[in-house]
């Protein structure tokens, strides 16, 4: 699940950014709200993102200890500051752009320069430090300290310009107001507010939890997490101003003007307060869990908000009217396909849509959406120009790619539905059910053609010959089933694995298949007599995987468990290489057209090719990308 972390406007909002939990970072255009760029690098969650002063740049910090910088027009990384031993958990711009700064619990703080790509100075000693601010002159950056204390920091001579004395808990929040005459400093029990220049606390308010300064320093919101109260104070003299209601909130946010408050809530509601008058202007509604974040665009004319499903909504401010702002699967991805005429990639997901995502951008084009249950399996037909998938919902839907229109919802079945596969003309569809059944569709008017029946219980796979006149389903039961098409009459039933069969596979001339099973074994099949020809033993854990090579005389299985990929011999049987070295599960493998080469893809983004005659890895793909293996592996 690809949660939501933050979200926030450039200056001149044009341009809106949402980080994930998964490590990517999508940037949208304000004028069409469409995806301009997935930026791509962290290896885990990001923390904090934050735009250059004049919007060009934008800043990440990630739970990977690293800092990106990313160019925001060609959606380019130009540095990986490398530095933190720990997560990174705050990162900033200096208001002149020159700078980032970035901030660890452990007491530390890098600036780091943007012109040599190193990092300028190291702040700590000052214990754990929970909150840092440039002042808008950029000059020093304000620190609250484990000690109770704030501390500025003059960013030119690198040492302790002033320390401010008064706080009797840990402060937990900063902030300078626009003019940067103010510093506003919170702990669990007050807020105070000091003059940045002498030093001198102004006013002591009490409060409870959350605060929230005006643009113009001249007021404070506070309010309590799932409280039902907003209090407004002034800052030259701690005055009670007024109160706003709202239930459960969870966020607070001034507009530009600072004449707006808008605030969101676990009554899944988004509320527009006159801060003059205390009315509530607007209340809009359409998240279907709490409202977790709110916040304007730079005009005030916007606001976006987060929710706790990991929903984004942006929100006119006048009209009150609100869009969904998503390009992401909110539920785990099933199964993805790859189409070449297009450069696209389709991805199927448990949240019941399918998206196709171009492969070089990686911006998500078309979300399809009509299933109402887990989508399964996706695939292309073998024009491209359509796409079939299964669901839980017990149906098979066909797609056109180019507008995305459902073309036919194929119904019939009586149980989940695992598996689609067209034909090698493309003018048939055979699908496999939980209901052990195979029924066979014609794509052109969506009927029924045949029903298989013949399993003993769930139908897991199914999949055409390369000459289209047969079918191949594979069943829980531990068969495999060949099918004729005209007649629909089962020709062979293959027994023997003692365990669920996970993949069966046509080799290139049709006249073998070959079965994967969890009893961690493979199998080859005779087409014509239904006789095992060969049973390769050698995984320690289930075969999930098993492809042919282009030429027929080889083929390659990938164990789950034991994270090896192992090539057989047609002929002799025999294991010619176990390649050894993913750290986690193997998901896919896939010969090269040329058939001299394998790649591997295992769990956390690790792909690995390898070298089919001396069975060594010569390439290892991992999060930063390519790089040549010096690692052998056994034979």
């Amino acid at each position: 699940d690809q949660g939501v972390v933050t979200c926030v406007y450039s200056p001149d909002g044009t341009s809106f950014t949402i980080a994930l939990s998964d490590g990517n970072i999508n940037v949208y255009s304000t004028s069409n709200w469409e995806v301009t760029w997935i930026l791509r690098g962290h290896s885990r969650g990001v923390t904090s993102v934050s735009y250059s002063p004049n919007g060009d740049r934008i800043v990440s910090g990630s739970y990977d200890s690293t800092v990106r910088v990313w160019d925001v027009a060609a959606g380019d990384c130009l540095y990986i500051f490398i530095g933190h031993t720990r997560e990174v958990y705050s990162v900033m711009y200096s208001p002149h752009g020159n700078l980032v700064a970035s901030r660890h619990d452990d007491g530390t703080i890098r600036l780091w320069d943007l012109e040599s790509g190193d990092y300028r100075s190291i702040i700590s000693g000052f214990g754990s430090i929970s909150d840092m601010a440039f002042s808008p002159t950029g000059d020093a950056i304000a620190l609250s300290c484990g000690d109770c204390r704030v501390r500025l920091w003059d960013v030119a001579s690198k040492g302790c310009r002033n320390i401010l004395i008064g706080h009797t808990g840990g402060v937990s929040t900063i902030a300078y107001s626009a003019q940067g005459d103010l510093l506003i400093s919170v702990d669990y029990r007050v807020v105070r507010v000091w003059e940045a220049e002498t030093g001198t606390c102004r006013s002591i308010m009490k409060r409870d939890q959350q605060t929230v300064l005006s643009p113009k320093g001249n007021q404070v919101a506070l309010y309590r997490m799932w409280s039902e109260e907003i209090e407004l104070l002034d800052t030259e003299t701690g005055a009670y101003i007024r109160k706003l209601g709202h239930s459960s909130i969870l966020s607070v946010a001034y507009s530009p003007q600072g004449d707006q408050i808008v605030s969101g809530g676990r009554d899944k509601e988004v509320r527009v307060w006159d801060v003059e008058t205390g009315e509530c202007r607007q209340t809009m509604t359409g998240h279907t869990s709490y409202v977790n974040k709110v916040l304007y665009s730079p005009k005030g004319d916007y606001i976006a908000s987060t929710s706790d499903n990991n929903t984004v909504r942006l929100w006119s401010v006048g009209s009150g009217s609100s869009r969904k702002i998503s390009n992401h699967h909110s539920g785990g991805v099933m199964n993805l396909k790859y189409s070449p005429a297009r450069s696209q990639v389709a991805s199927c997901s448990m949240d019941s849509t399918i998206r196709l995502w171009d492969a070089v951008t990686g911006i998500c084009s078309l979300a399809l959406t009509g299933h109402s249950g887990c989508v399964n399996q996706v695939l292309y037909s073998p024009q491209e120009d359509q796409l079939a998938s299964c669901s839980d919902d017990r149906t098979v839907r066909l797609w056109d790619v180019e507008n995305g229109a459902c073309l036919h919802i194929l119904t019939g079945h009586n149980d989940i539905v695992n598996y689609v596969a067209f034909s090698p003309q493309g003018d048939q569809i055979a699908s496999a059910s939980w209901d052990m059944t195979v029924r066979l569709w014609n794509v052109g008017t969506g009927e029924c053609q045949h029903i298989l029946i013949g399993h003993s219980n769930g139908a897991r796979i199914v999949t055409y010959s390369a000459q289209g006149n047969q079918v191949a389903s594979s069943s829980v039961d531990g068969s495999v089933r060949l099918w004729d098409l005209e007649s629909g009459d089962c020709q062979h039933t293959f027994t023997g694995h003692s365990n669920e069969i996970q993949r069966i596979v046509y080799s290139p001339n049709g006249s073998q298949i070959a079965s994967a099973s969890h009893d961690k074994t493979v199998r080859l099949w005779d087409v014509k007599t239904g006789v095992c020809t060969h049973i390769f033993i050698g995984h320690q854990s289930s075969v999930t995987r098993v492809v042919y090579s282009p030429r027929g005389h080889q083929v390659a299985s990938a164990g789950y468990y034991d994270r090896t990929v192992r090539l057989w011999d047609i002929e002799s049987g025999e294991c010619h290489h176990t390649l050894v070295g993913h750290q986690q599960y193997i998901y896919a493998i896939a010969y090269s057209p040329g058939g001299d080469l394998i790649a591997s893809y295992s769990d956390k983004g690790e792909a690995r090719l390898w070298d089919i005659a001396t069975g060594e890895c010569i390439w290892n793909l991992d999060h930063d990308g390519w790089t040549p293996s010096t690692r052998n592996v056994l034979s």
